[in-house]
């Protein structure tokens, strides 16, 4: 799925991880909400690829930074596909 498809899902108040957007991979519910949904190695991936950061770094950043962070309840949704929760 595409950004504008997701925000055309969620609605006005949708929220997106900057630099991302190649990582969605559609909606989440979270009780009541739907929120972005984000595919967690891509995303770690386009860190590595964009910010030539290694597997290490990028697993890091991402976690404490993307993933660790909340900025309310839009907060977008992270999957890990085809593996085990980190």
């Amino acid at each position: 799925m595409t950004r504008e498809e997701v925000a055309n899902l969620v609605g006005e108040h949708a929220l997106f991880a900057d630099g991302l957007d190649d990582a969605i991979i559609g909606c989440a519910q979270r009780g009541a909400l739907t929120v972005a949904l984000y595919d967690a190695n891509k995303c770690i991936e386009i860190l590595m690829r964009d910010e030539e950061m290694t597997y290490e770094d990028a697993s890091e950043y991402f976690d404490y930074n993307i993933l660790g962070a909340w900025v309310g309840e839009m907060t977008p949704a992270f999957a890990w596909l085809g593996e085990e929760i980190k």
